[in-house]
């Protein structure tokens, strides 16, 4: 790990402890381990069940996606590479930000493709993960509206996220429209810097024209994924037998405290509290355990000791897991994560 992402690390390190300490403070820490010690051992096994289904749900869709590139992977290495996708972004500040390069480079290794394409490949399923989490939230809104009143609180977080997604959405559409013009000047502009980075080895010309076909493969790729309708479909549908295993895990974790939480609820909480993964901190760690507090104590009515204790319940199984299956498939692989 070089000198700034040491840095990087550390400090996020220091936030999640930090926000941790607020929540523990705010809750009750002594309340929370009471709750903790009084889960049913089945319910918390149950929760970690389905969270593996969570996790092979998505390695599938890597795996579907990477099939539109050419790339051929079996089932079980699908699963392991996508852990180890999933823990390289909970090891990395900003989430998916901070550990799709990463992820990519493990994809590259274990399928023997490109760089840009492994790229491509993790960076298709992060964004496809968006569309059913959408639809999720307007649903779960939209149902939850019709048997309780909307607080001011969670109209903000609903309003955010939507201009959030909106916001990314148009910055996409804007690169994919103005692709040619950067695939001409984005080279020329970014290969000088290379050379202050400690790239003066190669000439600027060279790494001018190797971006350049760097950034037309890529392009290309992305263009090949959108075009396979029926793989990008089930690719979809996979995100979405995703997110709702992600319900009931959550789900299974509140049952394991004695509490039934309506999957309304869990339907727009989860995809709205995961947004908080943008925060730098490794893997959102903390951020999106606060905003799952934030989100449940107002809408479930649950005290907030035990909303707490089945989320950390719950993060346990689709944080904790992945982070230790993750972490040893990317040292199986040969791939250092926090270089």
């Amino acid at each position: 790990m070089n000198e700034r992402n040491r840095r990087a690390f550390l400090i996020g390190v220091v936030g999640t402890v930090a926000v941790f300490a607020v929540l523990f403070f705010a809750v009750g820490a002594r309340r929370i381990l009471e709750s903790l010690l009084s889960a049913d051992p089945s319910l918390v096994v149950a929760t970690f069940v389905l969270a593996l289904c969570w996790l092979a749900a998505w390695s599938l869709m890597l795996r579907t996606v990477l099939a539109s590139l050419d790339v051929d992977i079996s089932i079980s290495t699908a699963f392991f590479v996508y852990a180890g996708a999933v823990f390289a972004n909970n090891v990395t500040p900003f989430g998916q930000a901070g550990g799709e390069p990463i992820a990519a480079l493990l994809i590259s290794k274990v399928s023997d493709s490109r760089y840009e394409t492994g790229l491509v490949g993790i960076a298709s399923v992060d964004v496809l993960n968006v569309v059913p989490s959408v639809s999720l939230i307007l649903a779960g809104v939209g149902y939850y509206a019709t048997t309780a009143t909307v607080g001011e609180s969670l109209e903000t977080a609903v309003g955010s996220a939507v201009a959030l997604i909106a916001a990314i959405v148009f910055a996409m559409v804007l690169v994919w429209r103005w692709r040619d013009a950067l695939i001409d000047r984005l080279p020329a502009i970014v290969a000088p810097q290379l050379g202050r980075l400690g790239l003066e080895r190669f000439d600027s010309e060279t790494l001018e024209e190797d971006l350049s076909d760097r950034l037309g493969r890529l392009f290309e790729n992305i263009e090949r994924v959108a075009m396979d309708r029926w793989r990008l479909a089930t690719a979809v549908g996979l995100s979405l037998a995703g997110w709702l295993f992600q319900v009931f895990a959550l789900t299974a974790a509140f049952a394991a405290l004695g509490y039934s939480v309506p999957p309304s609820v869990l339907l727009f909480v989860i995809p709205l509290a995961n947004l908080a993964g943008a925060a730098p901190l490794p893997g959102g760690l903390g951020g999106i355990e606060a905003a799952f507090v934030t989100l449940l104590v107002p809408t479930t009515g649950i005290e907030a000791s035990a909303i707490t204790a089945a989320v950390l319940i719950f993060r346990g199984a689709v944080y904790w897991m992945p982070v230790a299956i993750g972490g040893a498939s990317v040292s199986g692989f040969g791939v250092n994560a926090l270089r």
